[in-house]
């Protein structure tokens, strides 16, 4: 397939947790840009877009690790979430993993990032679910 091609994919297992937890911190830095209004939305969507948007390519990156650090070729890594749910419920984790990815599945990449969600509770919930992936998987 053509579009494996136009991603980066990571080689080895510390190279894709290190990347996840390069894209953690960068949409940590730009969710900190965003003004808080009544201590519960936040104010611009756009920031929280893009912090959402890069926090769950985080997770996606931790999983695509431990994946390689199974024996996965790296042109043999998920490529779309129905994948990535697939291979995280192979994982060992007693359900957590799973219920992890599926926080940030739906908080950030869904509510937030295509819907424009600004709960600071649902970003958080998100975001505290990007660590505990990586937590697991490094």
């Amino acid at each position: 397939m053509t579009r494996r091609k136009t991603r980066k994919i990571p080689l080895t297992k510390e190279e894709a947790i290190a990347e996840a937890k390069r894209f953690l911190k960068n949409a940590k830095e730009i969710l900190s840009r965003a003004d808080v209004k009544y201590g519960k939305i936040y104010e611009d969507t756009k920031i929280v877009r893009e912090a959402a948007g890069i926090a769950y390519l985080a997770a996606l990156k931790a999983i695509d690790g431990y994946l390689l650090g199974k024996g996965t070729e790296p042109e043999k890594l998920p490529i779309s979430i129905n994948e990535y749910f697939k291979a995280v419920s192979k994982i060992p984790r007693n359900g957590k993993l799973l219920a992890n990815l599926r926080v940030v599945y739906e908080n950030l990449h869904i509510f937030a990032y295509y819907r424009g969600g600004v709960s600071v509770d649902m970003i958080k919930a998100g975001i505290k679910s990007v660590e505990e992936i990586i937590k697991m998987l490094e």
